[in-house]
């Protein structure tokens, strides 16, 4: 059954309640929208729904990607745990949900994705690694210490 909460949001975002992991209208996939706005009880009752874990947005990037935008450590949790790829690169830049974090300075979301297992040495299109887009002293530690092992 269908908690009212969740059912709320599925129609204030004009998503089929009968059909929740489908997109919406404005092509919107609803796992994508519930990360960017870190509604883990939405992404949890979507996985449980088996909603896709490959959809991405206009830009190429996953669910993934939204949470970590949004900041929101049990999303990333939910969708790593459910098995989304931690590794996807967005088609615009060859960007990595590491490489973003790194780059926007998400010192906690970083160190979650590496103890995920995020890859460090993926490259974007330009050639940049996480490590190369590290904003801030934290994040210039933790990516180096592992690139240096190679691990």
């Amino acid at each position: 059954m269908m908690k009212q909460p969740i059912r709320d949001w599925l129609q204030n975002n004009y998503f089929s309640v009968a059909q929740p992991v489908l997109k919406n209208g404005a092509g919107i996939y609803p796992l994508i929208l519930a990360c960017q706005q870190g509604r883990s009880d939405v992404v949890e009752f979507l996985i449980e729904q088996q909603a896709a874990l490959d959809v991405v947005d206009q830009y190429g990037n996953n669910a993934l990607w939204a949470a970590c935008y949004a900041e929101n450590s049990d999303c990333i949790d939910a969708l790593i745990d459910a098995g989304i790829d931690i590794n996807h690169q967005n088609s615009a830049s060859g960007a990595t949900a590491l490489i973003y974090a790194a780059s926007s300075g998400r010192e906690k979301i970083v160190e979650q994705l590496l103890n995920a297992g995020a890859d460090p040495t993926l490259k974007s299109h330009d050639d940049f690694t996480a490590l190369d887009l590290a904003s801030t002293r934290k994040i210039l530690k933790l990516l180096s210490k592992l690139v240096k092992s190679g691990d």
